[in-house]
């Protein structure tokens, strides 16, 4: 059994990966819109892989006897004016997500339960390259965006990204 609030804040990070599915599912909405194919295939996918992680997070509450409650997902509330605007929100909101995991991660630490700070490392692990590959893309768009022909490669560059399910052992 479970520490009741390493529980509830794993139930919570359920709701909080399957908000990012809906704001990468904003995002590709968006760039749809703009007619960017490739920038809404990698938001698409990013919504695939939020959406598979809050899967797991409930799969390991299941596992651990843990009743799963699920809440309701806000809307995402970002008007995005801009190309540039939801690669810098993506950052950010990876950058948060790190910081959720970690709370659960110090939570977990200080009630030994070793068991799912070893769930959590991938997930920390995760996040590290998350924030990285989101960083990255912003860094590029920055380099690149302003001109067209970079910006239409770029597309293409994003567009042959393709969704792996991850391979976590619960």
């Amino acid at each position: 059994m479970l520490d009741a609030k390493v529980a509830a804040l794993l139930n919570d990070q359920i709701n909080k990966e399957l908000y990012s599915a809906y704001l990468y599912l904003d995002m590709s909405n968006y760039y749809n819109e703009e007619g960017l194919e490739g920038f809404q295939n990698w938001y698409y996918v990013q919504a695939q892989e939020e959406r598979d992680h809050a899967m797991l997070f409930m799969q390991y509450l299941q596992n651990n006897g843990e009743k799963v409650t699920l809440e309701a997902i806000a809307k995402p509330d970002k008007v995005f004016t801009d190309h540039r605007m939801p690669l810098a929100e993506g950052l950010a909101h990876e950058k948060y997500v790190s910081s959720l995991i970690h709370t659960i991660y110090d939570a977990a630490y200080s009630v030994k339960d070793y068991r799912t700070m070893q769930f959590l490392d991938w997930f920390v692990k995760e996040q590290g390259e998350e924030e990285n590959t989101a960083d990255t893309l912003l860094k590029k768009y920055d380099l690149y965006g302003a001109d067209a022909r970079a910006l239409y490669m770029l597309d293409n560059e994003l567009a042959a990204r393709t969704y792996t399910a991850p391979t976590l052992t619960l």
